[in-house]
């Protein structure tokens, strides 16, 4: 599924895949620096080359410090039910929460 069809936090900070909060790219990033990211995280996946696949992760925001600057902490790697979010996916239908299994 693509992850444009996941459930995405109300803040645009994270998608949910497998249950789990996944830090969302950064939206400020230049279209270029964002393109070429992801085409060096594409090709270093299909190497299996992990510490490049990190690198580009890091550079798109969806890893290392986060992207955003009010303070707030990063809940990747948490189910939903385990945050702030809690309200907000328990306010999904059952076919959106779905998408994010």
């Amino acid at each position: 599924m693509a992850r444009k069809d996941r459930p995405h936090t109300p803040d645009g900070r994270y998608l949910v895949s497998k249950g789990i909060l996944k830090r969302c790219t950064n939206p400020t990033l230049d279209d270029n620096i964002r393109r070429k990211a992801i085409k060096k995280m594409m090709q270093a996946r299909m190497s299996k080359d992990k510490p490049t696949v990190l690198e580009a992760k890091i550079a798109l925001g969806e890893s290392g410090p986060v992207w955003w600057d009010d303070g707030a902490p990063d809940y990747s790697g948490n189910t939903p039910v385990e945050t702030p979010y809690i309200q907000w996916w328990d306010s999904l239908t059952d076919e959106q929460r779905k998408a994010g299994a």
